[in-house]
């Protein structure tokens, strides 16, 4: 089921779509493989297939799952676990995530998307953090404005996934998990309450 109203053109928005084309800006050229990490249904990993071959999605709620092989398309979708599920290590070009890495530890989630990669494979990452209180009031009545105005103009899709709220990690905690755990990622914050990281594996 489709919940909330689509905007004026019929496309679905919300925060998480916003920030898509980051992902799919930071898949490199000759992209085989690549793995949607929480895929929900599946709206990301059809958007991955329009430029990567053999795309996998994976996550641990069945409803969403169901709804994303509704899709005809080639895409393989698994229920299960990201950080159990039997991967070959080294086996994507692409890992991608978008408001996933906060459901789950996410020094271990960071580190098995690292593993997964080939060489020269790229991490790209849209994820939620935890405000700090009073630093972040700013930051954050300026994006709960930009959210407003964009729902106000294109309306606004409610995933079918599951949400956890509020996140654990801190921005600050986030940022410096990615520096230790993906070094010379890059790491920024942006508007609409969402951070970004995009990491290249190096060759070896």
């Amino acid at each position: 089921m489709t919940r909330g109203r689509p905007g004026s053109d019929g496309r679905r928005w919300n925060h998480n779509i916003h920030y898509h084309p980051r992902i799919l800006s930071a898949v490199p050229d000759g992209a085989q493989r690549a793995l949607d990490v929480g895929c929900g249904e599946g709206m990301l990993a059809r958007e991955l297939r329009q430029a990567v071959p053999h795309v996998t999605g994976i996550d641990l709620d069945a409803p969403s799952i169901d709804q994303a092989r509704e899709h005809p398309d080639d895409i393989g979708y698994i229920l299960g676990d990201f950080l159990t599920h039997p991967f070959e290590p080294a086996s994507f070009d692409v890992v991608a995530s978008v408001a996933t890495l906060h459901h789950m530890d996410a020094a271990t989630g960071l580190a098995r998307m690292r593993d997964l990669l080939r060489p020269s494979g790229v991490l790209a990452i849209v994820g939620l953090a935890r405000s700090t209180m009073p630093n972040d009031l700013p930051r954050d009545l300026a994006g709960v404005a930009a959210g407003t105005f964009h729902r106000a103009t294109k309306g606004h899709w409610e995933h079918p996934s599951p949400m956890v709220w509020p996140p654990p990690v801190t921005y600050p905690q986030m940022r410096a998990l990615a520096a230790e755990i993906l070094p010379g990622s890059r790491y920024r914050r942006h508007l609409l309450l969402r951070y970004s990281i995009t990491w290249r594996k190096p060759q070896g």
